[in-house]
Protein backbone atom coordinates (compact mmCIF):
# COMPACT_ATOMS: atom_id res chain seq x y z
CA UNK A 1 0.00 0.00 0.00
CA UNK A 2 0.91 3.78 -0.57
CA UNK A 3 0.57 6.59 1.82
CA UNK A 4 -1.61 9.42 -0.69
CA UNK A 5 -3.23 12.77 0.22
CA UNK A 6 -6.40 12.86 -1.51
CA UNK A 7 -8.31 16.47 -1.92
CA UNK A 8 -11.76 17.19 -2.49
CA UNK A 9 -14.59 20.11 -2.36
CA UNK A 10 -17.91 20.62 -2.26
CA UNK A 11 -20.37 24.08 -2.45
CA UNK A 12 -23.00 23.87 0.29
CA UNK A 13 -26.29 25.99 -0.72
CA UNK A 14 -26.59 27.45 3.35
CA UNK A 15 -24.95 28.42 6.13
CA UNK A 16 -27.08 25.30 8.62
CA UNK A 17 -26.26 22.30 10.27
CA UNK A 18 -27.69 20.14 7.62
CA UNK A 19 -26.89 21.41 4.49
CA UNK A 20 -22.79 21.06 5.64
CA UNK A 21 -23.33 17.77 7.10
CA UNK A 22 -25.20 16.81 3.90
CA UNK A 23 -22.54 18.59 1.80
CA UNK A 24 -19.63 16.71 3.76
CA UNK A 25 -21.06 13.34 3.96
CA UNK A 26 -21.67 13.57 0.28
CA UNK A 27 -18.15 14.68 -0.21
CA UNK A 28 -16.42 11.72 2.08
CA UNK A 29 -18.51 9.04 0.44
CA UNK A 30 -17.40 10.16 -3.19
CA UNK A 31 -13.92 10.41 -2.01
CA UNK A 32 -13.90 6.80 -0.56
CA UNK A 33 -16.00 5.23 -3.62
CA UNK A 34 -13.61 6.69 -6.00
CA UNK A 35 -10.57 5.47 -4.44
CA UNK A 36 -11.56 2.41 -3.07
CA UNK A 37 -10.55 3.65 0.59
CA UNK A 38 -12.33 2.17 3.60
CA UNK A 39 -12.35 4.00 6.92
CA UNK A 40 -9.29 1.19 8.08
CA UNK A 41 -7.15 3.13 5.21
CA UNK A 42 -7.29 6.12 6.66
CA UNK A 43 -4.54 8.27 8.58
CA UNK A 44 -6.03 11.67 9.04
CA UNK A 45 -8.34 14.06 7.91
CA UNK A 46 -8.23 17.98 7.61
CA UNK A 47 -11.43 19.90 6.28
CA UNK A 48 -11.43 23.50 5.82
CA UNK A 49 -14.87 25.89 5.58
CA UNK A 50 -14.81 29.08 4.07
CA UNK A 51 -15.70 32.34 6.88
CA UNK A 52 -19.34 31.64 5.92
CA UNK A 53 -19.88 28.65 7.05
CA UNK A 54 -20.03 28.24 10.97
CA UNK A 55 -23.35 26.45 11.75
CA UNK A 56 -21.97 22.93 12.13
CA UNK A 57 -18.11 21.03 11.94
CA UNK A 58 -17.29 18.91 9.28
CA UNK A 59 -15.90 16.19 11.35
CA UNK A 60 -19.29 15.12 12.52
CA UNK A 61 -20.86 14.03 9.75
CA UNK A 62 -17.32 12.52 9.17
CA UNK A 63 -17.84 10.27 12.65
CA UNK A 64 -21.80 9.77 11.10
CA UNK A 65 -19.75 7.94 8.51
CA UNK A 66 -18.10 5.38 10.91
CA UNK A 67 -14.99 7.53 10.89
CA UNK A 68 -14.43 7.62 14.44
CA UNK A 69 -10.73 5.99 14.50
CA UNK A 70 -9.64 8.70 12.09
CA UNK A 71 -8.25 12.23 13.63
CA UNK A 72 -9.96 14.62 12.09
CA UNK A 73 -9.31 18.28 12.15
CA UNK A 74 -11.61 21.11 11.44
CA UNK A 75 -10.18 24.64 10.23
CA UNK A 76 -10.94 27.92 8.38
CA UNK A 77 -9.92 28.52 4.97
CA UNK A 78 -8.20 31.72 4.06
CA UNK A 79 -10.52 34.49 3.25
CA UNK A 80 -9.67 35.54 -0.29
CA UNK A 81 -11.39 38.30 -1.73
CA UNK A 82 -14.35 37.11 -4.74
CA UNK A 83 -13.40 33.49 -3.60
CA UNK A 84 -16.09 30.75 -4.10
CA UNK A 85 -18.52 31.34 -1.30
CA UNK A 86 -19.69 28.25 0.80
CA UNK A 87 -17.01 26.18 0.25
CA UNK A 88 -16.14 22.94 1.88
CA UNK A 89 -12.51 21.56 1.53
CA UNK A 90 -10.94 18.57 2.42
CA UNK A 91 -7.38 16.59 2.69
CA UNK A 92 -7.62 12.75 3.09
CA UNK A 93 -4.40 10.82 4.03
CA UNK A 94 -4.84 7.47 2.91
CA UNK A 95 -3.21 4.37 2.20
CA UNK A 96 -4.20 3.46 -1.65
CA UNK A 97 -2.83 0.41 -3.98
CA UNK A 98 0.30 1.93 -5.40
CA UNK A 99 -1.15 1.03 -8.99
CA UNK A 100 -4.47 3.49 -8.62
CA UNK A 101 -4.22 6.78 -10.00
CA UNK A 102 -5.66 8.99 -7.36
CA UNK A 103 -8.58 10.36 -7.95
CA UNK A 104 -9.32 14.23 -6.04
CA UNK A 105 -13.00 14.87 -6.42
CA UNK A 106 -14.59 18.12 -6.33
CA UNK A 107 -18.58 18.43 -6.08
CA UNK A 108 -21.05 20.84 -7.49
CA UNK A 109 -19.59 25.01 -7.71
CA UNK A 110 -16.44 23.12 -6.40
CA UNK A 111 -15.78 22.05 -9.66
CA UNK A 112 -14.45 24.99 -10.74
CA UNK A 113 -11.70 25.41 -8.29
CA UNK A 114 -9.90 22.64 -10.43
CA UNK A 115 -10.85 23.35 -14.00
CA UNK A 116 -7.77 21.07 -14.81
CA UNK A 117 -9.77 17.65 -13.52
CA UNK A 118 -12.91 17.92 -14.91
CA UNK A 119 -12.82 15.45 -17.08
CA UNK A 120 -12.51 12.91 -13.68
CA UNK A 121 -15.73 14.25 -12.78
Amino acid sequence: MRLRALRGAITVDRNDADSILEGTDELVRAVMERNKVAPDDMVSCIFTCTNDLDAEFPAVAARRLGLNGVPLLCAREIDVPGALPRVIRLLLHCYVDPETEAQHVYLREAKSLRRDLEAAQ
